[in-house]
């Protein structure tokens, strides 16, 4: 079914509001700690809904305010080329990387490969079992990386859940030879404080450096104490993976006290995240550059020396802001978007009642020169079609569309599904084009939706939590000058520099 966006609009009722209010008030209030983003590498829990929120919800549904259960609906200008459900991975879909003709799928319970020569029929090549969420994905050359971010009895692919209380318990970063892509090899671990939620790639000629993201440390924990304000920095040899080795913490938020110098989350700052590590780190190598979505504060560093990073600027938005997430440079290095996680990617806030400018975009302008660059706030932006109260939506992972001149990105919003928007007029961002499903339940708030979406040599991909990894075409003439722009690997956390 396709529709154009003027036949999207929502019309909201008062009890879906109030439910909606409810749900923010709960958001607002709770302790910081305890928001752990992105479901853990448990089930997806289900959170049944009152009788008439779900009462509401099929109601919008009968009114063409929402589309039905599992309905596919989308803009004219976006095409839905393939869906390729999970196969013997059941776990959560989490972030993509891409190489080549191929791309890679994280899942809580490991990862695949597909052959995606021709997007239209994407064909499986290998998967990997090797439990440990949330399995953060990126690849450079013959290897692979995966990040384990969930208590493990130890670094094999055969390990079992363990408290994070015991210290035989292991969490960290994973390393495999992929250079037969049909039988990828496990070749090294590396232990890192806290694990590895996410990790971003700095990749040299003869090496690469990982920069490592993980937080919430806690006195229980013997391998995450506090503070824990800074990343891990892991060197691999291209040719000797196994050599594999931390060789820096870095300390981003220095500071006295017990917590470092980031953001103190409440109550100092009602709704706001303690700072105790970083979520995301995106880098921009061509320009030395790094951008930090780090719980309370968003950062920009340089990283003319990967081994020592250098915080420039540090930020906070205690007003609309939650949880800064991640980030991503517009081309010209003059911008930075973050994404803001409210409610951790398992609530549903895109709603009336939560509003246009928490659960966003924040854009931000970098000015100045050299090591005296700042970020200088200029707008919001977020998908302008409400989603129902069954339905997790937030900002999640995207990546630069590459046309020259413009600033244009395509964006996953978990059941938000997955927009494509204009940022080249930071004051009047504006989407251009979106995909999107129904609600997977009309009863129930069931975590799902798009992880990531990302645009690689002429397509958009994205991996879908539940439905697995789909394949869009987006044919437009804003657009249409990025299928001229190749590019032979694709991690969104190592942005390219595409026209160089």
């Amino acid at each position: 079914m396709t529709l154009l966006n003027k036949s999207r609009t929502r019309r909201r009722r008062l009890g879906v509001a109030a439910t909606a209010a409810g749900l923010l008030a709960a958001l607002l209030m709770a302790a910081p700690a305890a928001a752990t983003p992105d479901p853990g590498d448990a089930p997806a829990k289900t959170e049944r809904l009152s009788k008439s929120a779900a009462a509401d919800t099929r109601a919008a549904i009968a009114n063409g305010d929402i589309p039905a259960q599992d309905e596919v609906v989308h803009s004219d200008n976006i095409e839905h080329l393939a869906n390729i459900p999970k196969d013997v991975l059941p776990g959560i879909n989490s972030d993509l990387a891409f190489q080549g003709k191929y791309a890679f799928a994280g899942n809580y319970d490991g990862f695949r490969i597909f052959d995606i020569s021709n997007p239209k029929a994407p064909k499986t090549v290998a998967q990997v079992l090797c439990p440990g969420s949330q399995n953060d994905i990126s690849v450079s050359g013959d290897l692979l990386f995966l990040s384990t971010d969930s208590s493990r009895s130890d670094n094999s692919c055969a390990s079992t859940t363990q408290p994070a209380t015991e210290k035989s318990s292991w969490e960290g970063m994973k390393v495999f030879d992929i250079s037969d892509k049909k039988n990828p090899k496990y070749v090294a671990a590396v232990e890192t404080a806290c694990g590895s939620h996410t990790h971003t790639l700095v990749p040299e000629k003869k090496n690469v450096y990982v920069y490592v993201s993980s937080y919430s440390p806690s006195a229980t924990f013997p391998d995450c104490q506090p503070p824990h304000d800074g990343i891990s920095v892991i060197k691999v040899p291209r040719k000797a993976p196994e050599k594999a080795a931390l060789v820096n913490f870095p300390v981003l938020f220095p500071g006295e006290g017990p917590d470092g110098g980031g953001n103190p989350g409440g109550p100092t700052n009602p709704g706001v995240s303690k700072t105790t590590g970083c979520h995301d780190i995106t880098v921009l190598p061509s320009k030395d550059l790094a951008a930090g979505a780090c719980m309370g504060d968003g950062i920009l560093f340089s990283i003319k020396d990967p081994e020592n990073p250098k915080v420039i600027d540090q930020v906070e938005d205690n007003t609309n802001f939650a949880f800064w997430h991640s980030a991503t440079f517009n081309q010209k290095a003059d911008k930075v978007v973050f994404t803001d996680e409210l409610g951790g990617g398992g609530a549903a806030t895109c709603n009336e009642a939560v509003g246009p400018d928490r659960g966003a975009d924040g854009i931000y302008a970098v000015v100045g020169k050299g090591d005296h660059r700042k970020l200088v706030f200029k707008n919001y932006f977020k998908i302008p079609r409400h989603q129902a109260d069954t339905e997790n939506c937030v900002a999640h992972n995207g990546s630069l569309i590459p046309v020259k001149g413009k600033d244009i990105m395509v964006q996953a919003w978990y059941q938000g599904g997955v927009s494509v928007w204009d940022f080249t007029d930071s004051s009047k961002p504006k989407e251009i084009a979106y995909f999107e499903r129904g609600p997977l339940t009309t009863d129930t708030l069931q975590v799902g939706g798009a992880w990531s979406a990302y645009y690689y040599n002429g397509y958009i991909y994205s991996n879908d939590i539940a439905k697995g990894f789909d394949v869009l075409k987006l044919s437009d003439r804003r657009t249409d000058p990025a299928e001229r722009v190749r590019t032979g690997e694709l991690n969104v956390q190592t942005q390219p520099d595409y026209f160089d």
